[in-house]
């Protein structure tokens, strides 16, 4: 898998998450000088500050702050609090690596990037500096952890066979049911209970031997009633839920009960069941290793950042309920969803 294929997708996947601060900038600047500022965390030898949490925070607190109130909200702003002090630092430790390893970003890359963001409708100003710096720092957040985590990455077929094997059901094709049917609609709530008569009544001449064609040519209100009922083939999962529960169970040949749906009554015959298939190995070859890759990126990716954190000097002076104690031990571990 190419470099350029990976990080297009991480730029897209990233970028805009940091943008939704950058656009913030502005509006937050006011209420951060509100704020008596003070220092929230220190990472190596760079400092968080308290306004550039709350920045952080700021389009997390607009959604809260719309949805809670009382406890629960002061609740929820200490936790999202916390997990945005978390991702500052997180991210701030990458940059250091970044720099460490001398990873740079071009004037010109960031420009272009801007360009994009703007063409897929993103909300950016390329004249404001905080956005510009907000889209190199991403940037360079991409940079490094492709060069340190994903180049080293590799796929073996021995892995993408157990992933098949693991994972079948994700690349089963599903059921296909051949049908035919008799439809009887009533024309009116009045007629639902003649309807249901009528349709005990072609049951009992089904149970009698009488053809089903020549019953859908007589009785079916449905489009099909010319052709003997036939429906033709139908994949599981496009049918009425009422009539896929109904055919389910039956074998070819086999006709279903009365079988009520907004549509009106169904007499469904299953003429004939292609059951589930899975795809081969070798059909879904690119799309297994491209899940594996993002899989095994993940976890590289954690571990890298776990070991950042764990070389690192880390104090959190922030004070909210989960983070009240200062301390100069390691970050917590990495969350999951957190990304570059």
């Amino acid at each position: 898998m190419s470099t350029s294929f990976r990080t297009a997708t991480w730029f897209r996947l990233g970028i805009s998450a940091l943008l939704g601060l950058s656009c913030v900038g502005a509006t937050s600047a006011s209420f951060a000088a509100k704020v008596e500022d003070r220092i929230a965390a220190i990472v190596n030898s760079d400092l968080i500050m308290l306004s550039e949490v709350r920045r952080e925070l700021a389009p997390e607190r607009e959604r809260l702050e719309k949805h809670y109130r009382g406890e629960e909200l002061s609740r929820r702003l200490q936790m999202a609090e916390a997990m945005a002090l978390t991702t500052m630092i997180e991210r701030r430790l990458q940059l250091q690596e970044a720099k460490a390893r001398s990873v740079e970003v071009g004037d010109q890359e960031v420009k272009q990037a801007v360009k994009q963001l703007i063409q897929q409708g993103e909300k950016i100003d390329d004249k404001d500096p905080v956005s510009t710096n907000s889209v190199r720092d991403q940037l360079t957040l991409l940079k490094v952890v492709d060069r340190e985590v994903r180049s080293g990455v590799m796929v073996a077929d021995p892995e993408m066979k157990r992933y098949y094997q693991e994972h079948r059901d994700r690349f089963a094709l599903p059921e296909e049911y051949t049908l035919s049917q008799i439809l009887i609609k009533p024309r009116s709530a009045d007629e639902v209970a003649d309807a249901r008569a009528k349709g005990r009544e072609v049951t009992a001449l089904l149970k009698q031997g009488e053809s089903f064609e020549d019953l859908a040519l007589r009785y079916s209100d449905g489009p099909t009633a010319s052709r003997g009922g036939r429906l033709g083939l139908v994949r599981q999962g496009e049918l009425l839920p009422a009539i896929e529960r109904g055919v389910s169970n039956l074998v070819p040949g086999g006709i279903s009960d009365i079988i009520e749906s907004p549509e009106g009554l169904h007499i469904v015959r299953l003429d004939d069941k292609k059951p589930k298939q899975f795809r081969p190995f070798e059909e879904v070859r690119q799309e297994i290793q491209a899940l594996v890759f993002q899989q095994k990126s993940e976890d590289m990716f954690q571990s890298w950042l776990a070991d950042l954190k764990n070389k690192a000097y880390i104090e959190i002076k922030f004070d909210s309920a989960p983070l009240r104690q200062t301390t100069s031990v390691p970050a917590p571990p990495p969350s999951p969803t957190s990304k570059p």
